[in-house]
C-alpha cells in the first residue's frame, strides 16, 4: 500500500538515508513530497536544479507503481532520477516514459578528510557585488552550467582571484538541509591547468560538509577532468539517469 511520508525522519528511515533521495526531498519544503511502497521510495521537489525532480529507489516491482502514483499526484513535468538500471526498468513499465540521459551522482560522506592546502586561503565566499564577474566567467567559459547567479536555489558563490582577476568559482546550489550540493564549477580559460578549480572545489566541499553534514554533486560522465578532481577530493561515484514522460530535451 502506498503511503505518503510526512516527516524527514520517515523519509530517512524509508530510504536508508540515501543522499540522493534526501537531497530531492529538500527538507520537505513547500511543494516537496515523498511516498513509499514496500522497499521503494520516491522524493520530489519542484524547481530543483532547473527541473521538477523525482528521485527513485527500490525494486522495480514497487518503484514502477510508486512512480506512476507520484506523477499522477505531481504532474507529468517531473523528471525521475535513479540508478541507471533501476530507471531503465521503471521507464519500461511506465507508459510514455523515456530515459533522457545518463550521468553521475557523486557523494562526499559526513566528516570526510578533505585536505585544504594553505594556499587555498585566498578562496572565499564572494559578495553580491561581484555577481557580474561570476556571470561573465560562466558565460565565457561554462555556458552549459545549470547554476548561474540569481537562479532559484543558487544561494552563494565562492571563488579565488589571480592578479585581481576572478579565476575560478563554484556554488552552493539547491542544497537540502542535510545534503549540500556543489555546482557551477568553472575556471577562466587563461588560468586553466593550474589546479585552481580543484582548490575552489576542495574549499567549497569542506564548507558544505560543515554546513550540511555531507556534500554531493552531479557531473557528466564524459567530463573526465572533473571526475578526476572530485575523486581526488574524496567523492564516490554512482551512475544515475534521468527520464521523463516523452522528454523533449536530452540530458539531466
Amino acid at each position: 500500500m502506498i503511503h505518503e511520508l510526512t516527516s524527514l525522519a520517515q523519509v530517512r528511515a524509508a530510504c536508508g538515508d540515501d543522499d540522493l533521495l534526501m537531497w530531492a526531498a529538500q527538507g520537505l519544503r513547500p511543494g516537496a513530497r515523498a511516498w513509499a511502497l514496500g522497499d521503494a521510495v520516491v522524493t520530489a521537489a519542484p524547481d530543483l536544479a532547473r527541473r521538477d525532480r523525482l528521485a527513485v529507489s527500490g525494486s522495480t516491482a514497487n518503484a514502477a507503481p510508486l512512480v506512476r502514483h507520484a506523477l499522477a499526484e505531481l504532474g507529468p513535468a517531473y523528471r525521475p532520477l535513479a540508478e541507471t538500471r533501476t530507471l531503465a526498468e521503471v521507464a519500461a513499465k511506465v507508459d510514455g516514459m523515456e530515459v533522457a540521459g545518463e550521468f553521475s551522482w557523486m557523494s562526499l560522506p559526513p566528516e570526510p578528510s578533505v585536505p585544504v592546502p594553505d594556499d587555498t586561503l585566498e578562496v572565499g565566499w564572494l559578495s553580491g557585488e561581484v555577481t557580474p564577474e561570476v556571470t561573465a566567467l560562466l558565460t565565457d567559459f561554462a555556458p552549459e552550467s545549470y547554476a548561474v547567479p540569481g537562479a532559484v536555489g543558487v544561494t552563494r558563490w565562492a571563488g579565488l582571484r589571480v592578479d585581481g582577476k576572478l579565476a575560478a568559482v563554484a556554488a552552493d546550489a539547491w542544497s537540502a538541509p542535510d545534503v549540500g550540493l556543489l555546482a557551477g564549477v568553472a575556471t577562466a580559460g587563461p588560468f586553466r591547468g593550474r589546479g585552481l578549480g580543484e582548490r575552489v572545489c576542495r574549499w567549497v566541499s569542506r564548507e558544505l560538509v560543515h554546513a550540511y553534514g555531507r556534500a554531493a554533486l552531479m557531473v557528466d560522465d564524459d567530463n573526465g577532468a572533473a571526475l578526476g578532481v572530485y575523486t581526488r577530493i574524496g567523492y564516490t561515484r554512482r551512475r544515475i539517469a534521468a527520464a521523463g514522460l516523452n522528454p523533449p530535451h536530452p540530458g539531466r
